[in-house]
């Protein structure tokens, strides 16, 4: 089998990210063997390769998928937004500029031989490359600079199926119109649909999918069902917009839910600070996987106050967001609980806040500012961005982790964790995923009950690595039970069908 296929979507978060993972499960099932591939992606969710590149959390989730080393040629440009018009440019793996929305289409000449190199290189060594679109293909005022849907079909003459939400409503008219904007160039390599989330009586939706392939001539490849408690590494915070409370592997996430799986005793409760430019709030699905513990997120005082333990997050912009928890009275609300003596965990930009001061000549170049003061820590940004996986051990258990920040944190006391240190019932570290270490996570958790007093004992067995992998394979099976994947394999080895309809309008212009 040799070929590759591009992925779109009607909408962000209409399953684009969570689908291309589920064919490149069903494909390494096959022996085949696949890469996933995003041309752009702009998220704050990220993590380090072994090589210290850095790229979207989503594609590293897909490599494991396809169960392969991640590498930088699978997500070439990453755009990590610091406010609403500005982000941060990253070129295989490593940051280039600081850019705002109309210099970025500066960089498009360059980035996209950057994308085009990257994809010939996977397609060389791979024999099958699923690639992920960004947003949605039919943003007619981009269309001209586009890197990572329509141009990058254009450029690599890739077949396309378009993922729509049916949770969301109105999927047959997103579907249709998806097609109906994009100019006869670009319809001819769309040649199909899948629908996602779908929890209705199939027999209602049967005359839908009849009639939208009559009308745009483009096969239904088939319908997704919902999937309760789903969720692997996200790109962005997206999905906590769209409240979703449905817990990774049984516990909660998004709600108050408690996981059971024969836990005794006490629930633990976590709660995470949902700062405005958060990242990499995946580090708390581990926490979410344990049984008896709940995990939510948070933006006003009054939610904390039931926590056991309060997480301050990942962020892209750590002054800009300890301003904001300042604004909101959540920095008071803290440091209550901290001289309390009840549990806090700062991970990365939030551990940053947790420090006495910071000095920032580089991200928001506010200069010195005071931070939460509850860590013996001194913070200064540096130029150069951090990116490595480090090893450690804490609580006598091997951890291993990785690293993403510019702020450089220097510790002048306290008790030694991880990298960082913890100061009564303040912890930090810079190391993010350390959590998954299962049996640190234990530990932690046991410690961090004790504080909070809490009649809680960790579960023996829970294994974070496995549960992710259990949730791949249901990605696989979603693929291969509900997809024609006798169709899909011909579109991936053949290409698009020819003459293929044009869908009116047919583009601006047309």
């Amino acid at each position: 089998m040799n070929g590759a296929l591009l992925v779109a979507g009607t909408t962000s978060d209409a399953g684009k990210s969570i689908l291309t993972a589920g064919l490149c499960r069903w494909l390494v099932r096959q022996g085949v063997k696949v890469a996933p591939f995003k041309a752009q992606n702009m998220s704050l969710n990220s993590m380090v390769t072994a090589d210290g590149a850095e790229i979207g959390r989503a594609q590293a989730m897909q490599a494991a998928a396809a169960r392969v080393e991640p590498s930088a040629h699978m997500n070439p440009v990453l755009l990590k937004p610091g406010t609403d018009r500005r982000s941060q440019v990253v070129v295989l793996g490593h940051p280039v500029a600081e850019v705002d929305a109309m210099q970025y289409g500066a960089h498009k000449s360059r980035l996209r031989e950057v994308v085009g190199t990257s994809l010939a290189t996977l397609r060389a060594e791979y024999d099958v490359v699923i690639c992920e679109g960004a947003g949605s293909p039919t943003e007619i005022n981009l269309r001209a600079g586009d890197i990572a849907n329509m141009g990058l079909a254009r450029a690599a003459d890739l077949p396309v199926i378009v993922v729509g939400d049916i949770d969301r409503g109105g999927v047959f008219a997103a579907l249709y119109g998806t097609v109906g904007l994009l100019d006869p160039g670009d319809q001819k390599l769309i040649a199909g649909f899948v629908i996602n989330k779908f929890r209705g009586a199939p027999e209602l939706l049967a005359p839908g999918l009849a009639q939208i392939t009559a009308l745009t001539g483009r096969k239904v490849y088939g319908v997704l069902p919902w999937l309760e408690g789903l969720w692997l590494d996200v790109e962005d915070s997206l999905a906590l917009d769209a409240g979703r409370a449905n817990p990774p592997y049984g516990a909660g996430r998004g709600g108050s839910q408690a996981a059971g799986r024969g836990h005794d005793g006490e629930v633990l409760r976590v709660v995470v600070v949902r700062l405005p430019r958060i990242s990499n709030f995946t580090d708390t699905d581990a926490l979410a996987s344990e049984p008896g513990v709940t995990v939510r997120f948070a933006t006003t005082p009054g939610e904390l106050a039931d926590a056991d333990l309060v997480v301050l997050p990942g962020s892209r912009a750590t002054v800009a967001d300890l301003g904001w928890l300042h604004e909101r009275g959540l920095a008071a609300e803290i440091v209550r609980r901290a001289r309390d003596g009840r549990p806090v965990l700062g991970i990365c930009g939030g551990y940053q806040m947790l420090a006495r001061e910071i000095l920032d000549d580089v991200e928001s170049c506010a200069g010195g500012v005071d931070g939460l003061g509850l860590l013996p820590a001194r913070v200064e940004f540096a130029p150069e961005k951090t990116l490595r996986r480090p090893t450690g051990t804490a609580y006598g258990e091997p951890v291993r982790a990785y690293e993403i920040h510019h702020g450089t944190v220097a510790v002048e006391g306290g008790e030694p964790f991880l990298d960082g240190c913890r100061d009564g019932a303040v912890w930090g570290t810079t190391w993010h995923g350390a959590l998954e270490n299962d049996a640190f996570r234990r530990a932690f958790l046991a410690d961090v009950a004790g504080t909070a007093g809490r009649a809680f004992t960790p579960a023996p067995d829970t294994d974070f690595a496995a549960l992710r992998e259990a949730q791949l394979d249901a990605l696989g099976d979603l693929v291969e039970r509900h997809l024609d994947t006798e169709a899909l394999r011909r579109l991936i080895e053949s290409g698009a069908p020819a003459g293929l309809p044009l869908v009116p309008p047919g583009g601006p212009g047309v």
